[in-house]
């Protein structure tokens, strides 16, 4: 039985450090943003409200990081 749960932990730590490494090696965006420091989307440049830039430092307005993350769950 033990080595059914070593075999599950190895594959936690596995799994663990993978999530780790890919989210080392993410390409981090600069976001587009003018000299007044209003910041806009990267994909349609629309002006991105402030709020949402404090709560998650968006790149994005809300209706293309929704598409980005549409596509990257399904792969396309």
């Amino acid at each position: 039985m033990s080595g059914a749960f070593d075999a599950a932990s190895k594959l936690e730590q596995r799994e663990r450090d993978t999530a780790i490494a890919a989210h080392r090696n993410r390409h981090i965006e600069k976001p587009d943003q003018d000299d007044d420091g209003n910041r806009f989307c990267l994909d349609c440049a629309d002006q991105i409200p402030g709020q949402r830039i404090e709560s998650v430092n968006a790149v994005r307005c809300v209706d293309c990081q929704g598409v980005r993350e549409q596509k990257n769950r399904t792969g396309r």
